[in-house]
């Protein structure tokens, strides 16, 4: 995922933060606690297409960094 554009979507749900999880080419929001698809290298930013987080998954995310 480009880190430019990273910085400009935003979850539809909750209008806050994604978090990139490479190695499950997901954008994660914890304030929804959905994680959208990214597929092809384009993110799947619909609702219906996002699988819900667990309380176990919320607890294993690494604290956010800033992206660089």
């Amino acid at each position: 995922m480009d880190h430019k554009l990273l910085e400009l979507l935003v979850c539809p749900v909750t209008k806050g933060h994604l978090d990139y999880n490479r190695e499950r080419q997901e954008l994660i929001s914890r304030s929804a606690r959905l994680a959208y698809p990214i597929r092809d290298g384009i993110p799947i930013l619909l609702e219906q297409e996002a699988r819900t987080l667990s309380d176990d998954e919320l607890e294993k995310l690494p604290p956010r960094t800033p992206l660089v």
